[in-house]
């Protein structure tokens, strides 16, 4: 049996319906499930965290790759299912019922993973997908990579150059962090229920060095957010009224001249390096004070 056979059966004996509250959309499509093991390169000697296993279908495929998988799951229902179904065939695979965002990452690596570097494989609720790659990325664990299934729209997002449309905050920081890859586009009908929106495959494979040196990393991302939140305002303005930041307007345009920009320059057209070099111009305020 296949793994899409395999959870068409789970969900026909155990009659299970997909909860809104978590966002539960399940796999059906063979083809898309290679795809991401493929993009995640999962080996034998691999300690795989997944997120939202749901009914299993991307476990199995998992367990048959890697040498270990944690498989967290915050539905307690598909978690018994899981533990009844999957475990017994698997000697690889542990169930950790709960919220990905409240679990010690740091912990997991260290007792679970015994020191080899993470690779997250997840299918993320929409509405939780940037929480949980933020804590990922800024959580400083031995990660190797993040292959999740995201809405297309934000991994758009993520792949965005500066100054593109799709360009955001969250654009930035990925791309400090990782690298991103677009493994796959996938469409609705490839989900049960299917989803309002399309999907996409993406990897983040973790830098081992960020691209660009700050000496201030908490201050450069604010600058970002700021700028990002009120994307229309100029870059001057944006600043100058973030509730996140409490720097005058002088010192914010003397910065912003400071690093070569115009005044009237609007954050969603400037990269990391810029945001970087604005960022150091902007701490020695506070070191002046």
């Amino acid at each position: 049996m296949t793994p899409i056979e395999a959870t068409y059966e789970l969900i026909r004996r155990y009659d299970v319906h997909a909860r809104k509250r978590f966002g539960q959309n399940f796999l059906t499509d063979p083809r898309v499930l290679d795809k991401i093991i493929d993009a995640a390169e999962i080996t034998e000697d691999d300690f795989v965290l997944e997120i939202g296993p749901g009914l299993g279908t991307m476990t199995r495929a998992l367990c048959e790759h890697a040498g270990n998988v944690l498989a967290v799951e915050i539905d307690y229902d598909l978690a018994d299912i899981l533990e009844r179904e999957l475990v017994p065939l698997y000697d690889n695979l542990e169930i950790l019922v709960g919220d990905i965002l409240k679990q010690d990452i740091r912990e997991i690596a260290e007792s679970r993973g015994k020191g080899r570097p993470i690779k997250v494989v997840a299918n993320l609720p929409y509405y939780i997908t940037t929480p949980i790659l933020m804590e990922l990325l800024e959580s400083r664990v031995p990660l190797h990579s993040i292959t999740v299934m995201v809405q297309k729209e934000v991994a758009d997002r993520m792949m965005a150059e500066p100054g593109a449309k799709d360009c955001g905050a969250i654009s930035l920081a990925v791309q400090y962090y990782a690298e991103p890859y677009l493994a796959a586009n996938v469409p609705p009908n490839c989900f049960t229920p299917r989803p309002k929106v399309a999907s996409a495959v993406i990897r983040l494979k973790r830098r081992e060095e960020p691209p660009v040196e700050t000496q201030d990393e908490h201050l450069m991302f604010k600058l970002i957010r700021a700028a990002f939140a009120q994307r229309r305002k100029t870059l001057l303005n944006a600043i100058s009224n973030s509730p996140e930041l409490d720097f005058d307007k002088d010192t914010v345009s003397h910065a912003i001249t400071e690093v070569g920009l115009e005044p009237a320059v609007r954050g969603e057209k400037l990269d990391i390096t810029t945001y970087a070099r604005l960022a150091d111009a902007l701490s020695k305020h506070y070191e002046k004070r």
